[in-house]
């Protein structure tokens, strides 16, 4: 009977010893050690304590032991050594600090076995197993836990290797996921197998439909001599001697905006030197491709719109100082009258960089007050009419139009700038309107022209700092395309919006929003 007791245990000891291997989940891995340590050694509850990385013992798992008790059985783990020898291992007074622990904990714990789960001379855990009754443990039953117990220790030490390796998967996850630049992961046939949130922010791509796919049919940037970086024989696949490859390209967003983008290649290598994934880093560039544009733009005005005014400032001057000649008064008045226009051009052009070099910086100052708009709008096309005899002007307002609030040399210049497109703009003449109306608790301004009109597709574009609208009459007629631009500042700085509509040989309406004042204005 005692050999066939002893060839049970050994055999449940195995299939336990199989279960164990299989799991890594820790806690459920230390209640299937316990539960059969205690079930093998027919104990009534058993308990495992685990070493912290400061080398210090907690209770880590318990069987048939009150919950709120086990703090109170610290002294059966108390002051136990880190490092032992597996053959003299044993905790001394482990009778003693029985009896305290039970009566201190009122648990009838009448004997206990406790075995050290090590891995080489280290003490990494302790199993415990309590009998309330029955016999006395037997040195048998020391043994099938000794043993149980160093397969236990392994079992628990890939458990904790296991998580540890989860947990820097996520942490890493983490890290990649909540990243601000993008990150693609790609393996060695370029088969995508990560695409970050901020890559799918860049692209309008989601990482379903990215992952699984190559990099061709999906981000297919090319270098400067318009080769694929992703493609079959590509510099991807037989990267630069120092293993990184930069590459800016252009791409189009899933709702068809071009956008700009940096990746910088990383491949990875095995022993054998080939490659085992490619890490790409990807930044969206397109607000620098837009700012070195910018500077190029603001470069080409200060050479050609700049140099232009003062070039025929330089040669007026120049001719009319001229000793050996003797203008007539007319002939005098003409060129200074050109002198006097050219600055005027210049001053102009030069307070609208230094506007739009402060709404840059966001200090552009607005000074309130309560603004009559149909008297500046009489006032600003008197200013004009006198720029072309070939258009006529009207002017529409209720009678009861009320005021608003504004800066009046802004709004000042609003009216200027937009009325002086209309004339640049409409070379046959032509009525050029001016006109306001109310709409709940808003007026809307309205000035129109009989011009040449605007593409749909130029029609968000024209107020963006330096644009203009592509056309043989844009590149007749001087601008450094900075009017809408302040046009749409000013105007949204005051609360408003301001919008354009247009066709093609048919003229275009410009119209713009302005709060309601609450003040009436005295005749």
């Amino acid at each position: 009977m005692f050999p066939d007791y002893r060839l049970r245990q050994r055999e449940h000891l195995l299939q336990i010893s199989r279960a164990m291997t299989s799991r890594l989940d820790l806690p459920s891995l230390l209640r299937l050690i316990l539960e059969n340590a205690v079930e093998i050694l027919s104990g009534q509850a058993g308990l495992i304590v685990l070493r912290r990385e400061d080398g210090s013992l907690y209770p880590r798992a318990s069987y048939g032991l009150p919950v709120q008790a086990i703090h109170l059985l610290e002294p059966l783990w108390r002051d136990l050594p880190a490092t032992a020898d597996r053959r003299q291992w044993q905790i001394p007074d482990l009778s003693i600090r029985l009896r305290l622990a039970s009566a201190a904990a009122g648990i009838a714990l009448r004997q206990v076995v406790a075995l050290p789960m090590m891995i080489q001379d280290e003490v990494t855990g302790v199993i415990y197993s309590f009998r309330s009754r029955g016999v006395d443990f037997t040195t048998n039953d020391r043994q099938v836990l000794a043993d149980f117990a160093d397969q236990a220790a392994i079992t628990v030490q890939n458990a904790h290797l296991y998580q540890q390796v989860d947990e820097e998967r996520d942490r890493l996850n983490a890290i990649i996921e909540n990243s601000g630049d993008g990150v693609m992961i790609l393996d060695a046939d370029r088969t995508i197998r990560t695409w970050n949130r901020a890559l799918t922010g860049m692209t309008g791509v989601l990482p379903v439909d990215a992952i699984g796919r190559h990099c061709y049919d999906v981000l297919d940037l090319r270098n400067q001599q318009g080769v694929s970086v992703c493609h079959t024989a590509c510099p991807l696949v037989n990267p630069p001697a120092d293993g990184r490859l930069y590459v800016e390209g252009d791409t189009q967003r899933a709702d068809g905006v071009k956008v700009s983008l940096a990746d910088n290649y990383s491949p990875a290598y095995d022993e054998d030197g080939n490659i085992t994934n490619v890490v790409a880093n990807v930044r969206d560039v397109s607000l620098l491709r837009d700012a070195e544009e910018v500077k190029n733009t603001l470069l080409s005005i200060i050479s050609h719109e700049l140099k232009t005014p003062v070039s025929i400032i330089k040669g007026y001057a120049g001719t009319l100082s001229r000793r050996d000649a003797d203008w007539d008064e007319e002939t005098l008045a003409d060129g200074l009258a050109v002198i006097e226009e050219e600055a005027d051009r210049l001053n102009k052009l030069i307070n609208n960089l230094l506007d739009a070099s402060r709404l840059q910086a966001g200090g552009l100052e607005l000074q309130f007050a309560y603004l009559d708009l149909p008297s500046m709008a009489e006032k600003a096309v008197e200013g004009v009419r006198t720029q072309s005899d070939q258009h006529s002007f009207s002017l529409d307002f209720p009678p009861d139009f009320p005021p608003v609030r504004g800066d009046y040399e802004r709004i000042r210049e609003v009216l200027s700038n937009l009325l002086g497109n209309a004339i640049k703009y409409s070379p046959d003449g032509g009525l050029i309107r001016v006109g306001g109306r109310v709409k709940d608790s808003e007026v809307v301004m309205v000035v129109s022209d009989e011009g040449v009109g605007i593409p749909t597709s130029e029609q968000e574009r024209i107020f963006d700092r330096f644009s203009r609208v592509d056309s043989s009459l844009s590149r007749q007629t001087p601008g450094a395309g900075l009017g809408l631009f302040l046009v749409k500042a000013v105007i949204e700085a005051h609360g408003g919006r301001v919008w354009v509509e247009s066709r093609p040989g048919q003229g275009s309406t410009f119209n713009f929003t302005l709060p309601i004042g609450t003040k009436t204005l005295e005749a």
